[in-house]
Order: structure tokens, then C-alpha cells, then sequence
């Protein structure tokens, strides 16, 4: 089936062109209901973006929520397979509280998880796809990534309460080094280890100049993650995106969750990301799971505050007729302008601020035209 992608709106045609990319790569589309048990979402709160959820009691007494979360949902019904790695991707509704309006809205969110035996290609795998997903919506992209296993070694090397490592790791979210400086003066922390996750906070740019650094704050502490880092960061600056992708460890994930490598992709034009993932072999174990997983999700409803050229016109073609008019010369001049690769309405008036090139009409004598602004 070819499908007019032209005459999809900017969000169609992102989800349209993401849905083929994933598919070309051997993921397969995972379908799920609406909702699911409400059960789910009280054990792993923590998980989701928000807690406000929509709930409703179904016909045997269950208590259920519309889905605020798709990759939960796909962890409970996937399975554990050794030494094999499920590929899927989604295109599904979540209803979640909208930060624009700050109240329940039905949003379209595509993206892919990989679950199973997850090794470092699939780790690249899934951002290569992730840088991919961007540059199909805007070349004027960036994919910038973390380590989770990184900063939580150096934050362990603090020796903080709980309560005083959750401040931190807001902190190197915010990249504020002063105030967790602050706070490491305020319980004693070393000044050698306080001042390494001050700058680990601040790091940002290309693998080949961030990659040296972090050897250097990190040592052998954390030696394999760092490893992992670099091996997975420098395939990706080769495959064609090299100048869109950099270290910043300011992306930071829930913890509790969260584990290894974590991104968050950003196009010029809007100020909020409109993709976010990592590996989260956490939840999996939360959730009695074996596998491991990797994955990312695409929020095309941020690209309708993306600044884009308005449609010149709505329509190519109004074709004008009354009652008088022969219903098969109408039907013929619609056949026509549609053969021609032409859209066209058929009215009685012209609808108010209706943009149009070219203006028929149909009279005793056949078609004529009366306006062409092409």
C-alpha cells in the first residue's frame, strides 16, 4: 500500500517514517490494550513520569488504569528466553498529565525495546536507532548520553545519607556544581571525591574530548563502564552522526531503575527532548525478571510546538456547483483533478479562510474556471 505522505501532518508523517526505520531493522510491532490492571503502576511508581493516573473499576471488580506507560506493559507480557534478544517497537497512546496544559491528554508515543540477552552491539544498536529516529525528524539534532554505573560509583565514593545522595544526584541533573559542593562540605565528604562528581557534573562534548576526562576523574573504579562508554560512543560518532553526539552526565535516570547507559535526544526548535531511554535492568529484576533491556521512547507530541512552514494551501482544487448543476460533469472534473494528483473539495460556497490555487465551477456549458492562483 503506497501511502500520500505528503498529505500527513508533521507528527503523522515522524511516526509513518519511524515506525518503517524500526521495521527495516528486524524489530516487530508489539500491539497492547488500553489499559491494564492499576496494580502495576502502585509497585512501580517511582518509574513512571507521573503518578496521576486515570482509573476505573471493570465489570468483575478489578480496579484498572488507562496505560500512563507502555514499556511496563510490554515487560509483563514478554518472556525470558536465554540467549535470545526480543526486538519490538510500539506505536500506542498513553494518557499521562501534559505539561503545556497541565491536564490529562491522550498522547502518541512510538519507540522500541530490546529485551533479553543484551550485549554492547545491542546497546549501539538501539542508539544508532535512536540517533536515526532524530535525524528522520530534524538533521539539526543531538544525542547526548550518560553512564549510570559512572556517576553511581563516584556518588558511593561520598559516603552521603540517602537523603543527602538524592540532593547530589539532582544536582549533577541541574549541572550544579556549587551546590554539590555545598553539600559534600556540609557532611565531610572528601574534597578529592566532592570535587571529582562537581566536575563530572559540568562535562559536556564530542567522545574524543570528554573520554580522557572521565578516565582521569574515574580511574579504575569503575574501568569497565567506562569502557563501555567509549567503545559504544566512538562507533556511533562514526556511523555518520559524529557531530551530534555527545557525554553529558547530567542525564541522569532514576537509579532505582536505571542502570548502565542512558540518553536523551533534542531537536533545534524545541526546548524539551522528545526522546528518552536506557538500559533498565532494575526494573526488569523489580518486575522477577531474568533479561536484561535497553530501549527508548519518542514523544511525537512535542513537534507540534516545532516551527514549521504553515501550509500555503488547504487544498489544491474547490470545485463550486449549485443545484442545477449535472451531478456526472461534477463527478468527472473530481475524477479529473484527482488523476492529476490534485486534492480537491466539492461546495456549494466557499468555506470561510479556506486557502485554495484554483477555483471551479460547474454551469450549464460544462466547467469553468474562475480563479487560478497557482
Amino acid at each position: 500500500m503506497n501511502i500520500e505522505t505528503k498529505l500527513l501532518s508533521g507528527d503523522e508523517k515522524a511516526i509513518f517514517e519511524l515506525r518503517s526505520l524500526y521495521e527495516k531493522n528486524g524489530y516487530t510491532q508489539f500491539k497492547m490494550s488500553k489499559f491494564e490492571e492499576y496494580d502495576l503502576y502502585v509497585r512501580n511508581k517511582n518509574f513512571l513520569v507521573s503518578d496521576n493516573i486515570i482509573t476505573f473499576t471493570d465489570t468483575t471488580g478489578k480496579l484498572m488504569a488507562l496505560k500512563p506507560d507502555v514499556t511496563l506493559s510490554i515487560i509483563k507480557n514478554s518472556k525470558d528466553i536465554p540467549d535470545y534478544t526480543q526486538k519490538l517497537y510500539y506505536n500506542e497512546n498513553v494518557y499521562r498529565i501534559s505539561k503545556s496544559t497541565d491536564s490529562f491528554k491522550e498522547i502518541m508515543q512510538v519507540g522500541l525495546e530490546c529485551i533479553g540477552s543484551i550485549d554492547d552491539y545491542c546497546i549501539y544498536e538501539v542508539l544508532s536507532l535512536a540517533a536515526e529516529s532524530l535525524a528522520l525528524i530534524s538533521e539539526d539534532f543531538v544525542l547526548d548520553i550518560s553512564h549510570m554505573d559512572i556517576i553511581s560509583v563516584l556518588i558511593k565514593e561520598l559516603k552521603l545519607p540517602r537523603d543527602a545522595e538524592k540532593e547530589v544526584i539532582k544536582c549533577i541533573g541541574e549541572k550544579n556544581s556549587h551546590q554539590i559542593a555545598d553539600i559534600c562540605s556540609q557532611y565531610g565528604t572528601n574534597e578529592e571525591n566532592a570535587a571529582k562528581i562537581a566536575e563530572l557534573a559540568t562535562l559536556y562534548g564530542s567522545v574524543t574530548e570528554v573520554m580522557p576526562k572521565i578516565r582521569t576523574l574515574v580511574g579504575e573504579t569503575a574501568s569497565e563502564a567506562v569502557s563501555q562508554l567509549e567503545t559504544v560512543c566512538s562507533l556511533l560518532a562514526q556511523s555518520g552522526h559524529g557531530d551530534k553526539i555527545h557525554i553529558d552526565f547530567s542525564v541522569i535516570n532514576h537509579m532505582g531503575y536505571y542502570n548502565g547507559i542512558v540518553f536523551r535526544g533534542f531537536i533545534n526548535g524545541i526546548a524539551q527532548g522528545i526522546l528518552s531511554g536506557g538500559q533498565y535492568d532494575k526494573l526488569m529484576e523489580k518486575m522477577h525478571r531474568r533479561s536484561g533491556a535497553i530501549g527508548f521512547a519518542v514523544y511525537p507530541d512535542n513537534l507540534e510546538r516545532f516551527a514549521h512552514d504553515e501550509k500555503e494551501y488547504d487544498v489544491d482544487t474547490v470545485i463550486l456547483y449549485d443545484e442545477t448543476s449535472d451531478i456526472k460533469t461534477i463527478a468527472d472534473a473530481v475524477r479529473m483533478m484527482n488523476v492529476s494528483g490534485k486534492s480537491v473539495v466539492t461546495q456549494k460556497a466557499i468555506p470561510a479562510k479556506l486557502k485554495y490555487k484554483q477555483l471551479l465551477k460547474v454551469n450549464g456549458k460544462g466547467v469553468e474556471i474562475i480563479e487560478n492562483n497557482a
